[in-house]
């Protein structure tokens, strides 16, 4: 990666989905990112923790992009066909010490 920066999204669901729908949802933004990054866009996933409500269906996702910009970032979620509720820079980590 050239000149990024860490972003944080916020992807809420508005109905939960099930693992299979998460998993092919997780595939399109796989293949997504690597159109974009053919295209000469600099994004990558780093990582995302799920959202599960008391019934254990899956209400959303906090992801973990590094991305040149916040436009990039959007432009993965519209075009994999994804919510981007709120994306934020990501600051220092808090430590617990």
């Amino acid at each position: 990666m050239s000149d990024t920066d860490d972003y944080l999204i916020l992807r809420e669901l508005p109905e939960p989905i099930t693992q299979e729908e998460l998993d092919a949802a997780a595939e399109a933004s796989g293949e997504t990112l690597s159109e974009l990054r053919e295209e000469g866009v600099d994004i990558r996933w780093v990582d995302s923790e799920v959202m599960t409500d008391d019934d254990g269906g899956i209400v959303g996702t906090f992801c973990h992009y590094q991305a040149e910009s916040e436009d990039a970032v959007r432009e993965h979620a519209d075009r994999a066909g994804l919510p981007a509720t709120k994306v934020t820079r990501r600051g220092d980590p808090l430590s617990g010490e």
